[in-house]
């Protein structure tokens, strides 16, 4: 019962601040009808804006993707139009990506390099970073600046090693060491792609290992030998003799009993 009336008390007091500040609950109210009118209108326009984004890019992507595969059209200019039209979306940081590639293929090889750069540095947080160091490290190579090629390799290698095309990297890293004479790196490359010999590239980097310690069989790993007297003195192996089976029936030898007393009073013999 006391419960009930002190829950009615609460009620009132809660009543009559509501009758005393009508006003500013109404004007609070309204406040906060405005905002989720606000937020409900953008998310709707971003939202919109995302659908006419996606929409673009697959007015550019969906003809070149059914094209003959012999036509020799990259998109790069509808691409690049998608990029400039929606640069805070999805759909236009995969437009700028493809736009990239697409210049790589066309094998303007500088412009690549400058559209991977930029698209590096206005979406550093994308999960497309991995493609575009990739690609950003290809240009290089095409380039033939083979140092700064190796070092975008091997940037991509030690910032994102979880990345799936870490193992296209890692050959191309490898090929480019063997070519600059560092024969080891290039080869524990190598071994490392090699290990998944499933794969079309790990195939390939066991074939170019084979090679490379058919040229270099000083890089082939020797076993080290647990004795190491064993080089300059080899002994042979005997093998130790068959113990002898003792027959069924025959008594097993008493202990030989030694009389402590006796042999300590027993003269010496001479």
């Amino acid at each position: 019962m006391e419960s009930d009336v002190t829950h009615l008390e609460k009620m009132l007091k809660l009543w009559a601040w509501f009758e005393a500040n009508k006003k500013q609950v109404k004007l609070g109210a309204i406040i906060v009808a405005v905002l989720a009118v606000v937020i409900s209108i953008f998310v709707w326009q971003r939202s919109e804006k995302e659908r006419k984004a996606g929409e673009a890019l697959s007015d550019v992507f969906v003809p070149l993707a059914m094209a003959a595969p012999n036509a020799r059209v990259s998109g790069v200019d509808g691409y690049q139009k998608v990029a400039l039209a929606y640069p805070n979306h999805e759909a236009g940081a995969q437009a700028m990506l493809l736009a990239a590639t697409g210049l790589f293929g066309d094998g303007k090889f500088k412009e690549a390099l400058a559209e991977f750069d930029a698209f590096a540095r206005q979406h550093p947080e994308s999960a497309l970073i991995g493609q575009t160091l990739l690609g950003r490290a290809a240009c290089f190579d095409a380039l033939n600046q083979t140092n700064e090629a190796a070092t975008a390799y091997k940037t991509l290698i030690d910032q994102h090693p979880t990345e799936p095309m870490i193992p296209q990297a890692k050959f191309a890293l490898a090929r480019l060491y063997e070519a600059q004479g560092k024969l080891e790196q290039a080869r524990n490359y190598y071994e490392e792609v090699g290990n998944n010999r499933y794969s079309s590239i790990g195939s390939e980097a066991g074939i170019r290992l084979e090679e490379l310690l058919q040229k270099h069989p000083e890089l082939v790993p020797s076993t080290p030998s647990l004795n190491p007297a064993a080089k300059s003195a080899p002994t042979a192996l005997v093998p130790a003799p068959k113990p002898t089976a003792a027959p069924a029936n025959a008594p097993t030898p008493a202990p030989k009993v030694v009389n402590v007393t006796n042999a300590a009073t027993a003269p010496a013999k001479k």
